[in-house]
Parts: structure tokens; C-alpha cells; sequence
């Protein structure tokens, strides 16, 4: 058994938290790509920055829909 310090279990958990960011940056870059593909920067840039906007409304909350 591997006794851990209570620095190791918090550093182990950051580094999750660290790996599920930076996997969703991979995910919005990948996103982003698509889009200006797509539909060009200004689109995807104004999609962007209204996702944002709702997330900073509070309309982004996992159990409402935005308007």
C-alpha cells in the first residue's frame, strides 16, 4: 500500500482537473476549426463569444435550456 500525503492527493487531483481542462480546450479548438471551416471567423468568433454570454447569464446551467 502506498501511503499518500494529503499535498500528493491534492496535486494528483489538480492534475485531473488540469487533464479535464485542457482536454476540453482540445475540444472548443477542434470546435473552433470546424466552424471557420465552415462558416467563416466572424460566425464562429460571434458563436463563441454568445456561448459565452451565456454561460456568464447563467443560461448555460446543465438543467435549463437557453432562450
Amino acid at each position: 500500500m502506498i501511503d499518500m500525503t494529503k499535498e500528493d492527493i491534492m496535486q494528483a487531483e489538480q492534475t485531473d482537473e488540469a487533464r479535464s481542462k485542457d482536454a476540453f480546450f482540445e475540444r472548443i479548438a477542434a470546435l473552433s476549426r470546424e466552424m471557420v471551416a465552415e462558416h467563416g471567423r466572424d460566425f464562429s468568433m460571434g458563436a463563441l463569444v454568445l456561448g459565452a454570454r451565456w454561460i456568464a447569464e447563467g443560461k448555460a446551467d446543465g438543467d435549463r435550456k437557453p432562450n
